[in-house]
């Protein structure tokens, strides 16, 4: 593929499940780019302009959820597609990340095919490539 590759920002402090996504994401012809902590993360949601951002609620520097908040409050970046992927799944956290601006969230352990569809069906939403 070339320049209208969907890029996806991954985001989670665990190297192999980073590499486990990455791999079934190029598979599918997605762009990926990586980010291990939450600052790396806003870093490269600023610099990457990804199209859309998988993102785990627990990592080091800033978690998740204020990962989230900071992005969607961002005018430059809050039109940025954001699914959470997390191990949190009490309603509280679920609750929280909706209403911050999530447009998905989906809970760990999760099904690699499932994940795929969700960001299959939000772009489509969106207008956007696949």
């Amino acid at each position: 593929m070339n320049a209208t590759k969907t890029k996806v920002l991954i985001c989670d402090d665990d190297p192999l499940l980073l590499e486990l996504m990455e791999f079934r994401l190029r598979a599918k012809g997605y762009e990926v780019v990586r980010a291990l902590d939450g600052e790396e993360a806003l870093s490269k949601a600023a610099s990457e302009r990804p199209d859309l951002i998988v993102l785990d609620a627990m990592m080091p520097k800033s978690d998740g959820f204020e990962v989230l908040a900071r992005i969607k409050g961002d005018p430059q970046l809050s039109h940025m597609l954001v699914v959470m992927l997390t191990a949190r799944k009490t309603e509280k956290d679920i609750v929280s990340a909706l209403q911050k601006g999530a447009d998905d969230y989906l809970v760990k352990p999760f099904i690699p095919e499932e994940l795929l569809a969700r960001l299959s069906r939000l772009l489509v939403r969106k207008g956007g490539k696949v």
